[in-house]
């Protein structure tokens, strides 16, 4: 038997390869053992039709575009994220802007951003802190506010593309109440961001500002727009602009 590699004191998670041999057997089973074979199991018609997009996908469906849609519909799921060589279980509670992990989001998910992948989405057990059923409330040191986590990804993680919703030939501008106090945001990004407040500006706006690529203002952009702090202008595509068809907003395209 394999040897833990977990820190001391953490605890034991699935391995990736064990899940991914449970999934496996899920999608084996006969359609009346009654056993969800779905890897978006059980939600919620709405939320499994955005999530369905994501699907099939050779290097795997990206946590940041399921968290996304999570809080977008406001569903409280479980994410099980491939992080490395094991499962890491993120419970999501979008109206309290928490996440719940068992493990040190430190280590298991902020050290490991490129590397995420989900696995599987599910409907929550857990309740968030204050809920009327004591029971189902995990340990209050593994509630985390969302907000960092989903700062972090957008610009750390493996999409380099606007996220669907913000894609598309816009402006944007920041929110009047956007609040950075709890995000690290350096000083590039606080110059763009101050900006943004007073006027609208385009893709092409923020890299010929700040000399930075498409992908790195398309993470700033998901960013903001996960912190609610994004408002997007929709524009008539510009004859300069045409490289932004499609938003894929890839180096070689610029």
């Amino acid at each position: 038997m394999d040897e833990s590699t977990l820190p001391l004191g953490e605890p034991e998670l699935m391995r990736a390869s064990a899940f991914q041999r449970y999934l496996d057997e899920l999608d084996k089973l006969p359609p009346l053992a009654g056993t969800d074979r779905s890897r978006l199991a059980s939600l919620s018609p709405s939320l499994l039709a955005d999530l369905e997009r994501f699907e099939h996908r050779a290097n795997g469906t990206e946590a940041l575009e399921v968290l996304a849609a999570c809080l977008r519909h406001a569903q409280q799921v479980v994410v099980q994220l491939q992080a490395g060589g094991v499962v890491v279980p993120v419970t999501v509670f979008p109206h309290q802007r928490l996440y719940h992990c068992p493990a040190d989001p430190q280590v298991y998910l902020m050290q490991r951003l490129p590397l995420l992948r989900v696995m599987r989405v599910e409907p929550a057990v857990m309740k968030p802190p204050g809920h009327d059923e004591p029971r189902l409330i995990g340990e209050y040191e593994h509630y985390h506010p969302i907000g960092p986590l989903l700062w972090m990804l957008a610009l750390h993680g493996s999409r380099t593309e606007l996220l669907p919703e913000i894609a598309g030939s816009a402006c944007y501008r920041t929110t009047p109440g956007l609040d950075l106090r709890s995000l690290p945001v350096d000083g590039i990004h606080r110059a763009v961001i101050r900006h943004m407040r007073d006027q609208p500006m385009t893709v092409r706006d923020i890299v010929d500002a700040t000399g930075q690529s498409p992908d790195a203002v398309a993470r700033l952009l998901n960013a903001l727009y996960l912190q609610s702090g994004l408002i997007v202008s929709r524009t008539s595509p510009r004859i300069s602009d045409s490289w932004l068809a499609g938003l894929g907003l890839r180096r070689r395209d610029w």
